[in-house]
């Protein structure tokens, strides 16, 4: 069985990655790729504060409460961050490794699977993942890992590896722009089968000569995530 297989058949015992108060029907899809006329022709990327108005407004338009998306999507929000450049003569990372829920600081976030705390850490940089949750999980033998990134700083103050967690417990909340890498509120939530010797970090965003290698380490997580009905 291969490893889309596998998560796949793993939907019936998922759970959510947000509280479960939030309706199904109000989880909306957005797209923030560079081909998003509508973002490109906003100042929505010059301040987090911008971007969160931008999200705000987008949910209110579609009656939404969170907006969902970016798995391998190209996008020009990194542009702003040192941290994505590569070498001058090529283009940047700027291809997005897992699914954001873009909603409001302090919302509750859960893990979908049993399993336990693998490591944690406080990613400071400007454009980084702030506070960040690694959780490992053991399913019919297979070893894989969740990410959690730009949580609250009070999610990690007394987290301890090896901790365990249910299915649909709450691991934390989001945190807002000060603390979360200076971005408008959401969940960055990775799956990642090897996680190559990181600890409470692994990459989120790709370059496209690495694409291909990372697409296989870290497939879409909307596979698992049977709450979204896909």
């Amino acid at each position: 069985m291969n490893f889309v297989t596998f998560l796949k058949n793993s939907r019936k015992i998922s759970k959510g990655v947000l509280s479960e108060e939030i309706p199904i029907h109000s989880y909306i899809p957005i797209d923030l790729s560079s081909k998003n006329q509508d973002l490109l022709a906003s100042s929505a990327y010059e301040t987090p504060q911008q971007f969160e108005a931008y999200i705000t407004a987008y949910l209110k338009k579609h009656n939404g409460l969170v907006a969902y998306g970016g798995y391998a999507e190209i996008r020009d929000l990194y542009k702003s961050s040192r941290l994505f450049e590569e070498d001058r003569s090529e283009v940047g990372r700027n291809i997005h490794l897992g699914i954001d829920f873009w909603c409001p600081a302090g919302t509750s976030v859960t893990t979908p699977l049993d399993g336990i705390v693998h490591s944690f850490a406080n990613n400071t940089a400007i454009g980084d993942y702030g506070p960040t949750v690694i959780i490992q999980h053991i399913i019919e033998g297979i070893t894989f890992y969740t990410l959690y990134g730009h949580l609250c700083t009070d999610t990690i103050a007394a987290l301890k590896v090896g901790e365990k967690f249910l299915a649909g417990e709450s691991l934390g909340k989001l945190g807002d722009f000060e603390v979360n890498g200076g971005y408008a509120p959401h969940l960055h939530f990775q799956l990642i089968k090897d996680l190559e010797g990181y600890r409470g970090d692994y990459p989120g965003v790709s370059a496209k000569k690495n694409l291909d290698s990372f697409l296989k380490n870290c497939p879409d997580p909307l596979h698992l995530l049977d709450i979204l009905r896909i």
